[in-house]
């Protein structure tokens, strides 16, 4: 591990509260590991019974998502993403929960987004292809066992209680 102010090779440190931690010897502080912030979305339609599923370019059934830039808000990440994405436009968003995805050391933030009508553009580089899909389906649809499986059974469970 190196410090990402000055390259210094780090050195584990003990830190009252927080126990070993890296610590750089050069700037003479704790160095906590940092990882990345992104938005994962639950896009519904207006009516809100319908979910729009992405297959992605690795061939997986997902939700939509995205990094959030230095600088940018989640908020403004998720209108920026729907709209990269898709090419639909956000009419409104509700945070729901967040979770930590190891394999990419990221912390993913979970939001249910609805979209306006409209057609659907999407993202070669990203995507194959999106349905509309009902509940279940979608539900199925989605890889099991996964971050999106995770967020969207806790946004299913939200969109039967009624609109967002």
């Amino acid at each position: 591990m190196f410090c990402q102010d000055c390259g210094a090779k780090l050195s584990l440190k003990f830190c009252d509260n927080e126990g070993l931690v890296p610590y750089c010897n050069s700037c003479g502080e704790f160095k906590f590991p940092p990882f990345k912030t992104a938005v994962s979305m639950t896009v519904v339609n207006k009516a809100q019974d319908k979910i729009l599923i992405g297959k992605h370019t690795n061939g997986n059934n997902l939700l939509f998502a995205g990094y959030v830039k230095k600088g940018e808000s989640a908020e403004k990440a998720i209108v920026r993403e729907i709209r990269e994405e898709t090419g639909l436009n956000t009419v409104k968003y509700r945070y729901m929960s967040s979770r930590y995805h190891e394999p990419r050391n990221v912390l993913m933030l979970g939001f249910i987004v609805v979209v306006s009508e409209g057609e659907i553009r999407l993202n070669a580089d990203e995507l194959t292809d999106a349905k509309w899909l009902g509940f279940d389906e979608a539900l199925e649809a989605v890889l099991h066992d996964s971050t999106a499986e995770y967020f969207l059974k806790s946004a299913v469970a939200e969109l039967k209680k009624g609109k967002i």
